[in-house]
C-alpha cells in the first residue's frame, strides 16, 4: 500500500496561531453552548441564540489566547522540573 503525499495547507511558523485559533474556536463554541443552555434552556431559536454567543465569544477568545498561552507556557515551565 502507498502512501499519500502529505499537503501542508500553513507553514509551520503559523503553528502557534493556527493551534490558538482552533483551540480557541472549540472551546468557546463548548463554553458557550453550555453558557447559553444554562440561561435560556433547550428552546426554539436555541441554535441561533448559541452561535450568536459563539461567533461573539470567539472574537475575545481567540485574540486572548494568542497572549495568555505564551504566559502559561512560561508559567508551566516553572511549576514543573
Amino acid at each position: 500500500m502507498k502512501h499519500a503525499k502529505r499537503y501542508y495547507m500553513f507553514p509551520a511558523k503559523f503553528a502557534p496561531v493556527l493551534f490558538g485559533f482552533i483551540v480557541s474556536g472549540l472551546m468557546s463554541c463548548i463554553v458557550s453552548c453550555i453558557a447559553t443552555m444554562k440561561a435560556v434552556g433547550l428552546v426554539d431559536g436555541f441554535v441561533g441564540t448559541w452561535m450568536s454567543g459563539w461567533v461573539s465569544s470567539w472574537a475575545v477568545a481567540f485574540p486572548v489566547i494568542l497572549f495568555v498561552a505564551p504566559l502559561a507556557r512560561r508559567l508551566v515551565a516553572r511549576l514543573t522540573i
